[in-house]
């Protein structure tokens, strides 16, 4: 298109804005409309092209564990993380996601980084476009018998035996897994250097807050469906008011005086 004149600027907007790339001559076209909208559109585009840059380059850097395992041959890569260690009640919850080769999932990050919203959002987006996915969980009793540290890798076991494919290499948030079904790497603060941990924690999150909404309808008055099990103000009052639910996890310091 070489002229805009016949275009209204709503018109004009949704052109160029939609456009996957605007051409040199495009946007001397725009530079010749004498419109001061038409001008202000430029700028506009040149925003947009610059945070798409900015968001391309985050996820290429978060790919790069990723990459070096893909060019060394392994396909199957997963990611492994979980949510659900501090709450002082309900279960831990952890997932496992293998990312197709050289996917980026536009705004996937840490999900401790994100809205509750975008959180639930990329759930829907991981699971459609991951290669494979799998949650597991450890309930309050088994953390009660086994600690914490012990329930969280079993939550990532069973995640893990989730998988319709077999992992041929793991890359796991923080610490590394005992007895891994195959070759692994452990990373301090994985969930903001890799995307396919980044994916799981997306995914353990968000399943276990879906999992503490239906807690707080069987346990209503702690707020479990705003607190998530930890301790907050507002949950260490109903604590203090009601006593602990079977879902309080009693190995924890549930002292709320």
């Amino acid at each position: 298109m070489s002229s805009f004149k016949d275009l209204t600027m709503e018109q004009l907007s949704s052109y160029i804005m939609n456009l996957e790339k605007v051409t040199p001559e495009l946007e001397a076209a725009l530079q010749q409309d004498g419109r001061k909208g038409a001008q202000k559109l430029i700028s506009k585009r040149r925003r947009m092209e610059k945070r798409k840059q900015v968001e391309h380059n985050r996820l290429e850097k978060m790919l790069v564990e990723e990459k070096l395992l893909w060019e060394n041959g392994f396909r199957y890569i997963a990611g492994i993380d979980e949510a659900g260690r501090g709450p002082l009640a309900g279960p831990v919850v952890a997932a496992a996601v293998i990312l197709r080769p050289g996917a980026g999932i536009t705004g996937l990050n840490d999900s401790k980084k994100l809205t509750a919203e975008k959180r639930r959002m990329l759930y829907e987006e991981i699971i459609v476009n991951a290669l494979s996915y799998g949650l597991g969980s450890a309930t309050k009793s088994e953390i009660d018998s086994l600690n914490i540290h012990k329930a969280s890798f079993l939550a990532m076991k069973r995640a893990l035996e989730r998988l319709s494919c077999k992992p041929e290499y793991i890359l796991v948030d923080g610490f590394t897994m005992p007895e891994s079904p195959c070759a692994q790497k452990a990373l301090v603060g994985g969930d903001g250097l890799s995307l396919s941990i980044a994916a799981a924690s997306v995914l353990a999150k968000v399943a276990r807050d879906m999992m503490m909404q239906k807690l707080d309808e069987q346990y209503p008055g702690y707020g479990f469906s705003r607190n998530m099990g930890y301790g907050t103000e507002e949950h260490r009052n109903a604590l203090n008011r009601l006593g602990p639910c079977p879902e309080h996890r009693v190995t924890f310091r549930l002292k709320y005086d």
